[in-house]
């Protein structure tokens, strides 16, 4: 049988925790990424738009602040949505977590409790 070095597991579980992490960034810049692409093509339609001579200034300006209630609601929407998404990809990726890391979760967890700060999120 061939020893292993304490040094050579945790350097695995890092990279898994890196791998996670990793995942979770790349998550969240999607949705940035995409909520921003929205923005920026209404954006232009609507100049375009307005450039034609098709809409009124006024037109335009309620065609604007409709824009922007509707960007702030879909922004809200894709932080939900990255968050659950984070969630789930998270508890999905436990199983890769050291012993160390998943009784500094329990802590952490058992703390929120008592202090009743889970609830509030």
């Amino acid at each position: 049988m061939a020893d292993f070095d304490d040094k050579d597991m945790g350097s695995g579980q890092e990279n898994k925790n890196d791998d996670l992490i990793s995942g979770f960034e790349k998550i969240v810049m999607a949705g940035i990424v995409a909520v921003s692409k929205t923005a920026e093509t209404a954006g232009e339609l609507l100049t375009d738009l307005v450039k034609k001579g098709e809409l009124t200034v006024e037109q335009g300006k309620v065609l604007n602040e409709e824009l922007k209630h509707n960007l702030k609601g879909k922004v809200a929407d894709v932080k939900e949505s990255v968050k659950s998404s984070a969630v789930n990809q998270f508890v999905a990726g436990m199983d890769k977590l050291s012993p160390e890391d998943l009784e500094k979760i329990k802590s952490k967890l058992a703390q929120m409790d008592e202090s009743g700060s889970a609830e509030g999120e």
